[in-house]
């Protein structure tokens, strides 16, 4: 077998609109309009789809490693200027946190508590 791309992640919210806001409006993801059999969103991410599925039970896992956010279960977007990512997120009243690892990335958390990476190449 030779894995050659992802294709997709996805999450569980237990909040739609709430997903939709800080998903759409604070990190400007580009939805994918499509009609779903279930309550939840897509968006595209470069070549990759992001896909945010309700689960209206859903109970977020408590962090492994409250201290360094990014030593838990993560997804990492790019972006083109972290300073200005971070600034929308302050604006936002999200919570943000330097990575350890002393690379250009910061951590932030979604209304249900799903840890990103943003990172500038």
């Amino acid at each position: 077998m030779q894995v050659t791309q992802c294709l997709h992640a996805a999450v569980l919210i237990s909040d739609l609109k709430q997903a939709e806001y800080f998903y759409g409006n604070v990190l400007g993801l580009s939805k994918v309009e499509r009609a779903l059999k279930y309550p939840g969103v897509w968006y595209q991410v470069g070549e990759l789809q992001f896909h945010l599925i309700v689960a209206p039970d859903f109970v977020p896992s408590k962090l492994q490693n409250p201290e360094k956010w990014g030593r838990n279960p993560h997804i990492a977007f790019a972006v083109t200027n972290l300073e200005a990512a971070k600034n929308q997120l302050n604006a936002h009243n999200c919570a943000t946190q330097i990575s350890a690892s002393g690379r250009n990335a910061i951590f932030t958390q979604d209304p249900d508590g799903n840890i990103i990476e943003l990172s500038q190449l």
